[in-house]
């Protein structure tokens, strides 16, 4: 596995990571010691290098029509216009007028092709960058996140699911990564279930039962140390740490104006949970919002469910913007497949994959930009076709990751990324 950091800040893209491994092994002298990293600046820049991917996860499948890539005035287009944003050039669905005006940190990837019109099938290679197979399982992206991305003497998880009602167990989504990347699920905008202290328990005598834990798990390792007993050892490290750091997953902790900006719904508190979550170091982070299976009343279902995500997006995109985050987060809104060019009797459109859109922003993704095209009804795509392997090649590739490197599991390499497939050549910067 590589990853490559560019060469653009005070501290020369020495990655933290880097550091701490090159130190550890006592390969190299440094002149003038360690000294330089006290300086704040260089300090703030080897903290900056540590990159964050956040996806927003419209399950369903978001209509492109009705966000993306609209067809006004043309028979597959339906009633809603299209608006101008803040690029000059680039319009995107009336739906979307918050949005609009965050264009300038956009990136629209307008001609994507998956060709699987299966819910389950195209969220998989969606978020594997691989086509579902009976041979084994493959990583997500958040687990690839959190294995490249996430420091890892990191006191958090490196990989976060937020959704409605989530209940902060663990995911099954990082196949021969191990659990230990595993997605920990959240919901509601509260910290994780059970991870404060009862008050029965006095603080003495819980310390003295993570020692003897500790002490009793450390003999046993040195016999039979396994991935599995590893993997179970950390889980109950994370949980101590977890429970030191509870409101760090605590929206009631901002600010009632911050969050009547981002919106009272779930999404607006989970847009601003997730905000927090990036700002304290975690390196991925999934949000839902769903159902976008709009077969039936497709265009009075994107009013009601695009105005929620049109305030908590923006918001969100603005405020990474304001904040200085966007160097280093990389912001993906996808879905399994778009929708259907042609209105079906219900008024609904159905699956569609073979042409359809994907919003990106952050790390090297240019700014303010519309890549590829579908033809004037939508039907196909006309310019810079690309798959879900292209996109997860350069998602991967986008915040500092070679995704043609490999992974070294139980002695084996396994590639990051499809290998078969490539980034999209010419799209990032």
């Amino acid at each position: 596995m590589t990853l490559n950091y560019p060469c653009n800040t005070a501290a020369h893209g020495l990655a933290r990571r880097r550091f701490l491994g090159t130190m550890a092994a006592g390969a190299g002298t440094m002149v003038g010691g360690l000294g330089a990293f006290a300086n704040p600046g260089i300090a703030a820049a080897l903290k900056s290098d540590q990159k964050r991917i956040v996806v927003f996860n419209m399950h369903g499948g978001l209509s492109q029509l009705e966000s993306w890539d609209p067809k006004p005035g043309t028979d597959t287009g339906g009633p809603f216009l299209s608006i101008p944003t803040s690029v000059p050039g680039i319009h995107i669905c009336e739906l979307l007028p918050k949005t609009a005006q965050q264009m300038q940190h956009l990136c629209l990837i307008r001609g994507v092709n998956t060709s699987e019109d299966d819910h389950g099938k195209g969220a998989y290679l969606m978020l594997t960058g691989r086509r579902q197979t009976p041979a084994g399982e493959f990583p997500q992206l958040g687990a690839v996140a959190a294995k490249t991305l996430n420091p890892p003497d990191s006191s958090l998880p490196g990989h976060i699911v937020i959704t409605p009602g989530g209940g902060g167990g663990r995911g099954n989504d990082s196949a021969w990564l191990g659990p230990r990347y595993s997605s920990v699920q959240l919901g509601n905008g509260n910290p994780p279930p059970n991870t404060v202290r009862p008050d029965s328990i006095p603080a003495d005598s819980d310390q003295a039962r993570q020692d003897f834990r500790r002490k009793v798990s450390e003999r046993f390792l040195s016999r039979r140390r396994t991935a599995v007993t590893e993997a179970f050892t950390y889980s109950f490290e994370q949980a101590e740490k977890l429970m030191n750091q509870r409101d760090v997953f605590d929206v009631s902790k901002e600010p009632a104006a911050a969050v009547d900006r981002y919106g009272k719904h779930d999404l607006g508190r989970h847009c601003l949970l997730a905000r927090r979550l990036l700002e304290s170091g975690i390196s991925f982070v999934q949000l839902s919002h769903s159902n976008y299976d709009t077969h039936n009343e497709n265009f009075n279902f994107h009013i009601e469910q695009l105005g929620e995500f049109d305030s908590a997006f923006s918001t969100f995109v603005a405020d990474l913007a304001e904040r200085g985050m966007l160097e280093s987060t990389l912001i993906i809104v996808l879905s399994e497949f778009g929708r259907t060019p042609n209105v079906n009797q219900y008024y609904g459109r159905d699956h569609w994959s073979r042409a359809w859109s994907v919003c990106t922003a952050g790390c090297r993704m240019p700014r303010g930009a519309a890549f590829g095209a579908t033809n004037d009804k939508g039907t196909e795509v006309v310019d810079k076709q690309v798959d879900h392997g292209n996109l997860f090649h350069t998602w991967l590739q986008a915040v500092g990751v070679d995704s043609t490197g490999n992974f070294l599991v139980d002695g084996r390499e396994l590639p990051i990324a499809d290998p078969a497939s490539k980034p999209i050549e010419g799209l990032l910067v």
